[in-house]
């Protein structure tokens, strides 16, 4: 594939799409700490299941004000009467169990928070605070056993698959193609690992 810039990406990227060339290389795969991004990121991934990656990052901004800018307070007090302003949004995904299902979501990102200090120290103490360098797959032992425990607090729409597109989301996996500029650049991190580690929260 030809690129204009002369840069050579993941197959998975539309040549033809600026945002989400700009995802591609500015964002996926990058390490996330922080909260509201973490936040966002999950939903917009739940978003995703069963659709295409593409289709919901054009949406991303018209989410964003529909969602008060993914502040996981404001999402946790959402009423059926907030819900169904959002059902009548054209700019987003108007599916009624995923709107839902957002709001169920914040609510036990929440509780995660309050319980480990922040859902960064939950998720990222699943490999003791390690980025995965791994390509190829779409999920893994990793993603199986987190979904395990985010369906047990309460979460829907995390399934081992979803839960992986999210690990990659927010630089937990870091998976560019071989032949991909940005290629190993995540091994260059003193915290990624390139051999297996343990998962599990101790």
């Amino acid at each position: 594939m030809e690129w204009a810039d002369g840069k050579i990406r993941c197959r998975w990227v539309n040549p033809k799409n600026e945002r989400y060339i700009r995802y591609h290389d500015e964002e996926w795969g990058v390490l996330v700490h922080v909260d509201q991004k973490l936040f966002e990121m999950l939903i917009l991934e739940c978003f995703q299941a069963g659709l295409s990656l593409e289709c919901v990052l054009n949406k991303r901004e018209a989410f964003r004000e529909a969602f008060d800018g993914f502040d996981f307070e404001k999402v946790c007090a959402y009423t059926e009467d907030k819900l169904k302003v959002l059902r009548s949004n054209p700019g987003i995904i108007r599916n009624r169990l995923k709107m839902q299902v957002a709001v169920t979501n914040a609510r036990v990102f929440r509780e995660i928070q309050k319980e480990y200090g922040s859902f960064s120290e939950y998720l990222w103490r699943w490999t003791d605070s390690k980025v995965v360098y791994e390509i190829g797959k779409t999920s893994s032992e990793l993603s199986d056993r987190i979904s395990k425990d985010m369906k047990k607090r309460g979460m829907k729409f995390v399934g081992s698959k979803v839960n992986y597109a999210y690990l990659h989301a927010v630089g937990v996996i870091y998976s560019h193609e071989n032949n991909c500029f940005l290629a190993n650049q995540g091994a260059e991190h003193d915290s990624v690992a390139t051999a297996p580690v343990s998962f599990g929260i101790s």
